[in-house]
């Protein structure tokens, strides 16, 4: 049986209310990503989120594609005091002097640890390659982090990125598909390959008193 509009509607992650976090939840959130350029838009951005709403991000998104070379590390890499000049005076994304500087050291250790792998590979790596399959009924029960995000945020600091503190490495890992963590009654939770319904174990069923004795002799 299919879930008609408004089921689907009233059924997906309460977080999703108004766009453009409707559009991102219903066609990126939780889809895994393995794009090299794809995951640093993702890890910066949620850097940028840090002490902000996701709302706020998504609206600047495209801001942010434009003032960061469409997140090319070398280009970005490259920056120099011009140009963080250029992006403190860009009303387009946010205008954090930490937040801009991390973005450029962070290319910089993007390119150092290409040297040696792929970023999809290194962070796909804290979950053994496969998406994590989590069975959340309520927004309570989602973690602000867990054992994996909290390896790649050591990681990830031990090579010199910034802004990849516990939570914000678990906000990546479920932005990217990493982790399933649409709650199982959003239908996006079956699509990116959660099971429909637990596995329940029958119960078995009782015996009456002349089963047991029979049974017995």
């Amino acid at each position: 049986m299919t879930m008609s509009s408004k089921d689907q509607i009233s059924a997906r992650c309460s977080w999703a209310t108004t766009e453009p976090a409707i559009t991102y939840h219903d066609e990126e959130w939780g889809v895994p990503v393995h794009d090299d350029r794809k995951l640093f838009e993702f890890l910066i951005l949620e850097g940028a989120q840090a002490g902000l709403s996701w709302i706020t991000i998504l609206k600047k998104r495209e801001n942010y594609r434009k003032a960061f070379d469409g997140f090319d590390a070398i280009r970005i890499a490259r920056y120099g005091a011009r140009d963080v000049r250029r992006l403190l005076a860009d009303a387009g994304i946010v205008r954090n002097r930490l937040k801009i500087a991390a973005t450029i050291q962070n290319a910089k250790a993007l390119l150092e640890l290409q040297k040696e792998t792929t970023l999809d590979a290194f962070l796909w790596s804290f979950v053994g390659g496969q998406p994590r399959q989590k069975r959340r009924r309520t927004v309570s029960q989602v973690p602000a982090r867990t054992a994996q995000s909290d390896a790649m945020s050591r990681d990830l600091l031990g090579r010199g990125f910034k802004f990849v503190g516990l939570t914000i490495c678990h906000a990546l890992m479920q932005a990217t598909g990493m982790v399933n963590d649409h709650l199982v009654t959003c239908p996006r939770h079956a699509a990116l390959g959660g099971a429909q319904r637990e596995r329940v174990r029958p119960r078995p069923a009782k015996r009456s008193a002349g089963m047991a004795k029979k049974s017995e002799k």
